[in-house]
């Protein structure tokens, strides 16, 4: 008769958990005869367990051959014998003289010694290093205990603390050569590190929950699970959702294609110092990070606002100074031609909007990375760029010239007749007769003109010059890109205020003399009045009289003529007054398309802003290039003005200085008989000690500025 199966199964179930117990004493009792054959515990301590045992070693050093029992009772082998792990000695020990062998941990952990032979740690060893981590190296000797222990060595939020002990070492990181020298402390100040260390947080992960057990390996090894095609699988283990978006992501397709460029986790967050991407310094660092594989674009991107106040290096990076992420993405980065990217058609309009609120689709046209020298994708960007470098180079190569020889005609004079020089100098200075050739409206418009352009240089030019250590200092001494540009923007509402007044001025004073281009008989205006008007000898505009002093100016810098007398205004002087025109134009129009870009690029595209900072820029530099250096020549750094020339804060010119330049000036005021009107009615004398240490103030922080211009110009030419 056949048994039925399932009775047939029931039996043998039945069988087994008879015999179970009896098997499991039978196995006890077996290990308990073998244990009698092995040398007793209380053998080793008669020696081990005195304190003062050592061993001397090859190098000199005494090592400790103690055996604390009360440890080692505690430890995960209390119940083990010392001859179980030590299984090459003998009662004979240490009668024969033999040194102990290393423990082999294999004899009970083969499974974990057969992974650990594979890792790096294990090969090392194997190759002959033996500063590499052991078994007992990790885990401790006779005093091991379970890796659940909060005393273990290797309990998680320990191990850190372990793993230094070697990647800590300097000695070992040199000998071996470790990548990562700094690693502990790297760690120990990461998000993750504090999570773990400071905070006690078990989910934040450890070394172990990156690198493996017992079996770490290399990046380089294809099964290390810091590998760069593991990567992302090792941190999506506690980043969840990330990992998949990474993997549908333009870096995570090249990754997947075996690209060796393509970006991992640590490429752009790092391997150790992980910190929280909410960071300001997170933010800071990662056009760095971005531009090792994006080179040109973040070349490029630093030529923008955004890309100069991230440079310089703030640890109070505004919040709206976009980073690469904030426009491209982070983790889900896709390429434009996408649907789902940030910066589709269908996208791009609303990721502008999370900063800039109410940005238009011409907004969007603006092209963050655009390279002013391809004349071929941005034809309109580079012509501005042609043109503002030519007049750049076209300005300071005239008045430079200009000035040289200039200088040099006067140097000679002075060198061959000194004592006339100095005379005529002392002479205009100590001259009783004065006369008004600035009134306090001029002089304090200029004051307003000063104090502007030196707030707008000072909050401008760091950006200009943001890869330079000063830009840095000068920036941090503001108190970054928000104070500066709020300085900024003041100091141009300042220069709107004293151009608007000026304005004012010169219309009520063409309409108080309007009856000077009437015909006094006919009481109708002509022509020639008119001309007479606009291009006299009273007007800023510059007629044919000034090409005549300018040509007989340069005669006498070679020698070939007199030095010419001139009227109340020099060709130069009327330069600089129109050069505030049209500096104020160009830098003010384009300054305010950048201060307003959603307003002009909902009539405009957005390529005008790229535009408008190349002039704004371009023309800044020419602007207080030109004042530190061809203006401060004419008005204070010629030999007969040295070191300054008061006349713009005392507004008045004495007789002699009159007669020794503007002649012209004079004999016309005394045939018209008017030089009376001219005649000094303010008191100079009662603010003088106040005003001439503020021009000095105001002159040396120009020739500063002038300094770390040519510094930082130099300093970018050179490699």
């Amino acid at each position: 008769m056949r048994i039925p199966l399932s009775i047939t199964s029931r039996l043998l179930g039945t069988l087994c958990l008879l015999a179970w117990p009896a098997a499991a004493v039978a196995a006890e009792t077996a290990t308990a005869t073998a244990k009698k054959d092995l040398i007793p515990n209380d053998k080793c301590l008669e020696c081990h367990g005195d304190k003062d045992l050592t061993k001397e070693l090859p190098d000199g050093k005494q090592l400790s051959m103690f055996v604390d029992e009360k440890i080692r009772q505690t430890s995960v082998h209390a119940k083990t014998n010392c001859a179980e792990c030590h299984t090459d000695l003998t009662e004979k020990h240490p009668d024969d003289e033999k040194a102990a062998k290393p423990v082999d941990c294999a004899s009970c952990h083969k499974e974990q010694a057969d992974i650990y032979a594979t890792s790096i740690h294990g090969v090392s060893r194997t190759m002959g290093s033996s500063g590499a981590a052991s078994c007992t190296g990790c885990h401790g000797t006779h005093d091991m205990l379970s890796r659940r222990n909060h005393n273990s060595p290797v309990f998680k939020l320990n191990l850190a603390r372990t793993c230094a002990k070697c990647h800590d070492n300097k000695g070992l990181n040199a000998e071996y050569r470790m990548r990562f020298p700094d690693v502990a402390a790297q760690y120990r100040d990461s998000m993750h590190g504090r999570g773990v260390q400071n905070m006690g947080l078990m989910v934040a992960p450890s070394c172990n929950d990156c690198h493996g057990v017992h079996d770490i390996k290399r990046s380089v090894d294809r099964s290390s699970p810091i590998n760069k095609a593991n990567m992302a699988a090792t941190c999506g283990k506690c980043h969840l959702g990330i990992e998949e978006k990474y993997n549908k992501s333009v870096h995570g397709k090249l990754l997947k294609k075996g690209d060796p460029e393509a970006p991992d986790c640590a490429d752009c967050h790092t391997a150790h110092e992980i910190e929280l991407p909410g960071n300001a310094h997170f933010k800071q660092v990662s056009d760095k990070r971005c531009g090792k594989c994006h080179k040109e674009s973040l070349k490029h991107y630093r030529d923008t606002y955004h890309g100069k106040a991230m440079a310089l290096g703030q640890p109070n990076v505004a919040p709206d100074v976009a980073a690469c992420y904030d426009c491209h993405g982070d983790h889900n980065i896709l390429p434009v031609s996408d649907p789902e990217s940030q910066l589709s058609k269908q996208n791009i309009q609303a990721t502008c909007a999370k900063c800039h609120a109410g940005a238009t689709v011409g907004f969007t046209q603006y092209a963050p990375h655009a390279n002013p020298l391809d004349g071929r994708k941005y034809p309109a960007l580079h012509l501005t760029f042609v043109l503002m470098t030519g007049l750049l180079l076209g300005v300071f190569a005239f008045f430079g010239g200009h000035t040289l020889l200039w200088l040099a005609r006067s140097v000679w004079i002075y060198w061959h007749d000194s004592k006339t020089y100095r005379e005529i100098k002392y002479e205009i200075q100590r001259d009783d007769e004065w006369f008004t050739r600035f009134t306090p409206f001029d002089r304090f418009l200029h004051f307003l003109v000063v104090t502007s352009f030196l707030l707008l240089v000072i909050t401008g030019m760091p950006l200009k010059f943001y890869y330079t250590d000063w830009a840095q200092a000068l920036f941090h001494l503001i108190g970054g890109a928000q104070t500066a540009r709020a300085l900024h923007r003041f100091g141009a509402l300042i220069t709107f205020l004293y151009f608007a007044l000026h304005l004012i001025a010169l219309i009520k004073s063409s309409w108080t003399n309007r009856g000077a281009i009437r015909n006094p008989e006919t009481g109708k205006w002509e022509l020639k009045r008119l001309g007479g008007a606009i291009f006299g000898p009273d007007s800023m505009v510059p007629g044919l009289q000034d090409w005549h002093e300018f040509v007989a100016h340069q005669k006498w810098f070679f020698g070939k003529g007199p030095k010419p007398q001139f009227d109340r205004w020099t060709y130069w002087e009327k330069f600089d007054y129109f050069a505030v025109f049209w500096g104020v134009f160009a830098i003010g129009l384009s300054g305010m398309v950048m201060w307003f870009p959603q307003f002009f690029t909902s009539f405009m595209p957005g390529w005008v802003i790229n535009i408008a900072l190349i002039i704004h820029s371009d023309e800044a530099l020419l602007a207080a290039g030109f004042i530190f250096t061809i203006h401060f020549f004419n008005t204070h750094f010629r030999l007969e003005k040295f070191p300054m020339d008061n006349v713009i804060f005392s507004g008045r010119i004495s007789k002699t200085e009159m007669l020794h330049e503007r002649q012209r000036w004079h004999d016309r005021l005394v045939a018209e008989g008017r030089l009376d009107q001219y005649r000094v009615r303010d008191e100079w004398e009662r603010w003088k000690t106040i005003a001439r240490p503020i021009g000095f103030v105001f002159f040396g922080i120009g020739l500063v500025l002038l300094v770390l211009i040519i510094y930082a110009m130099v300093s970018r030419l050179t490699p």
